[in-house]
C-alpha cells in the first residue's frame, strides 16, 4: 500500500500542468529526433539538455525522459519507412520492418512497433516500480564473466535454430568481430588492423556510420535493383477493417513482445549494456523460439515486435541504475546523469528517501510519457504512409541524402562519409550474396562489450577458462549457450540416425 500511496504522489507531481505540458512536448520532439537517422535519443538529450534550465530540475528531467522514450518509438519510423535505422536502438527493427513495408504492409509493421513499444515500456515501469533496488544489487552480481556469458549467449541465438546457412552465418559473424576490432588496443594501447595506416581507422568504427552505410545506402541499392526504380510500395493502405485484422495479427505475437519486454529491461539495467545489445539479442530469441524462423528477414511480424518491445524496456531498465546505484545503463543515461549532478541531484540509494517527490514524479512521468508516445505515433501513420507513396526515384536520392547527413552529423568527419559507402556497397553485396547481415550487426555491437570482459575475466582467474562455468551465475549461462551452439550438430547426428534407423527397418 506504501507504494501505490507513493506512485499517487508521484502521478500528481507528473499531472501538474508544466510538467504534463513537457512530458507532451518531449515525446513529440523525442519521435522526430529518434525518426531521423543520425540523431537518435543520446543526440538529442545533449542538444537539448542546456534549455532544460530554464525550468526546475524534476521537470527538466521528466522531459528528457520523455524524450528518450519518444526516441526510443521515433527509431522504428526511419528503419521501417527507408531502411535506415533512425538510431543503433531500431537497427534489429530493420531486418523484418522494412520487408514489411516493401510488401506494402508498413501500416502492419508502423503499429505492431507502436504497441511493442507501448507493451515493453509499460512492463519495464512496472517492474521498475516494484523492484528497483533488488534488480540494482542483482545487476551488480555481473561481473565481467557474467557479462561475456551473456554475450556468448546472444551469439549463440543467431547461430542454434537459425534458418540461416550456418556457415554464412558463423562467417558474417567473424567479419563483424573483426570490424569491431579495429583501432587501439583496450589493454596493450597498441594500433591494430589499422587498414593501409590511414588515421581515420585508429578510433573505432562507429557503429551509427555502419548501420546507416549498410542499411540506408545498402538497401537503397538493394530496392534499386529489385524494383527497377518502380514504387513499391504504393499498396500501402489504413482502413478500419485492415487495422482491426493488424491488431488481431499483432495481439497473436503476445509471447515475442512479452519475451522481449523481459529480456530488455534485465538487460537495460546492466551497467553499460544498454537498448542496443537488448533489441538484437530478443530478435535472436525470437527467431530462435519461433516455429518457422525461415520467415524472419522476409517480413516476421514477430520480428518487429520482439526488439521494439525490448529496446523501450531497455530504456526503462538503463534508467534503474542510473537512480539507484549512479552508474548509467546507456549512453543516455550517462547524459541525463550528468544533468542531474549540475541540477544538484545526487543519484544513488538515498536518492529515494532524501528526494521523494522527484523520484516517484519521474517513475509516473514514464507511464504518462509512454501513453501519449503510442497515441502520438498511431496518430501520425496515415502521414507516414502517404509518405510511401512517394515514387522510389524521387526517395532513392532522399534516402542517400539522409544518409551522408545522419552519418557525418554523428561523427563529423568525412572519413566516415567515405567509409558509410564502402560499407553500403559491402551491405548491397551481402544481400546480393545471401549472407544474413544481421549477426554481423550484432557481433559489432557485443564485440567491444565482449572482448573487454573475456580478457578481464581470463586475468582475474589468472588465464583459467572454468571461470565462465564454476561462478553460479555465469556457469549455467555459458552452458545453455554452448548447448545452443552445437545444437545444429546435434540435430544433424539425429537426423542421420533416424534415417539410417529406418533404413535398416524397412
Amino acid at each position: 500500500m506504501e507504494l501505490l500511496g507513493l506512485l499517487s504522489d508521484g502521478f500528481l507531481v507528473a499531472f501538474e500542468p508544466l510538467n504534463l505540458g513537457l512530458i507532451v512536448l518531449g515525446v513529440v520532439v523525442g519521435l522526430f529526433v529518434g525518426a531521423m537517422p543520425g540523431l537518435g535519443s543520446v543526440n538529442g538529450v545533449a542538444i537539448l539538455l542546456p534549455m532544460t534550465f530554464l525550468v526546475p530540475p524534476a521537470s527538466a528531467i521528466m522531459f528528457l525522459a520523455a524524450l528518450y522514450y519518444g526516441a526510443m518509438y521515433g527509431g522504428a519510423i526511419s528503419s521501417i519507412m527507408l531502411g535506415i535505422p533512425g538510431a543503433s536502438t531500431a537497427v534489429a527493427t530493420t531486418f523484418d520492418g522494412r520487408p514489411l513495408a516493401m510488401q506494402g504492409e508498413a501500416d502492419k509493421a508502423l503499429i505492431a512497433a507502436a504497441l511493442a513499444s507501448f507493451a515493453g515500456g509499460t512492463i519495464s515501469v512496472i517492474l521498475f516500480t516494484l523492484f528497483a533496488p533488488p534488480l540494482a544489487s542483482v545487476a551488480l552480481d555481473f561481473g565481467d564473466p557474467e557479462i561475456f556469458a551473456l554475450m556468448i549467449l546472444a551469439f549463440a541465438t543467431f547461430v542454434g535454430l537459425s534458418g540461416d546457412d550456418i556457415a554464412k552465418t558463423i562467417f558474417s559473424i567473424c567479419i563483424g568481430m573483426v570490424m569491431s576490432a579495429i583501432g587501439f588496443d583496450i589493454i596493450s594501447g597498441e594500433p591494430r588492423l589499422v587498414l593501409f595506416d590511414l588515421i581515420g581507422f585508429q578510433s573505432k568504427i562507429n557503429f551509427l556510420v555502419l548501420a546507416i552505410g549498410i542499411y540506408g545506402i545498402g538497401e537503397m541499392m538493394w530496392t534499386i535493383e529489385v524494383s527497377r526504380g518502380e514504387t513499391m510500395m504504393s499498396k500501402a493502405t489504413i482502413t478500419w477493417d485492415r487495422t482491426m485484422s493488424n491488431l488481431k495479427i499483432i495481439w497473436g505475437t503476445w509471447k515475442a513482445w512479452l519475451m522481449g519486454s523481459g529480456l530488455g529491461f534485465f538487460v537495460g539495467i546492466l551497467p553499460a549494456a544498454g537498448a542496443t545489445p537488448g533489441s538484437l539479442m530478443a530478435y535472436g530469441v525470437a527467431k530462435m523460439t519461433a516455429k518457422d524462423p525461415s520467415r524472419f528477414g522476409k517480413g516476421a511480424v514477430e520480428g518487429v515486435v520482439a526488439p521494439e518491445a525490448a529496446n523501450n524496456a531497455a530504456s526503462t531498465g538503463s534508467m534503474l541504475p542510473m537512480l539507484t546505484l549512479g552508474i548509467p545503463g546507456s549512453p543516455t543515461t550517462a547524459v541525463l546523469l550528468g544533468g542531474m549532478v549540475i541540477w544538484g541531484l545526487q543519484p544513488g540509494p538515498r536518492l529515494f528517501v532524501t528526494e521523494t517527490d522527484f523520484v516517484w514524479g519521474l517513475i509516473a512521468s514514464l507511464y504518462a510519457a509512454n501513453l501519449f508516445a503510442v497515441i502520438i505515433n498511431i496518430a501520425f501513420i496515415p502521414l507516414f504512409l502517404w509518405f510511401l507513396r512517394t515514387p522510389f526515384t524521387i526517395l532513392a536520392p532522399l534516402i542517400f541524402v539522409l544518409s551522408m547527413v545522419g552519418g557525418y552529423a554523428s561523427t563529423e568527419r568525412m572519413f566516415d562519409v567515405w567509409l558509410m559507402l564502402i560499407l553500403g556497397v559491402g551491405g548491397y553485396l551481402m544481400r546480393k550474396l545471401d549472407y544474413p547481415v544481421a549477426p554481423a550487426v550484432l557481433a559489432i555491437v557485443l564485440g567491444p562489450i565482449a572482448e573487454p570482459a573475456l580478457r578481464q575475466s581470463l586475468l582475474i582467474s589468472g588465464g583459467d577458462a572454468m571461470v565462465f562455468v564454476n561462478r553460479p551465475i555465469a556457469g549455467p549461462i555459458t552452458i545453455i549457450a554452448l548447448v545452443l551452439l552445437f545444437l545444429p550438430a546435434i540435430q544433424f547426428v539425429w537426423r542421420k540416425y533416424v534415417r539410417s534407423t529406418k533404413q535398416a527397418a524397412g
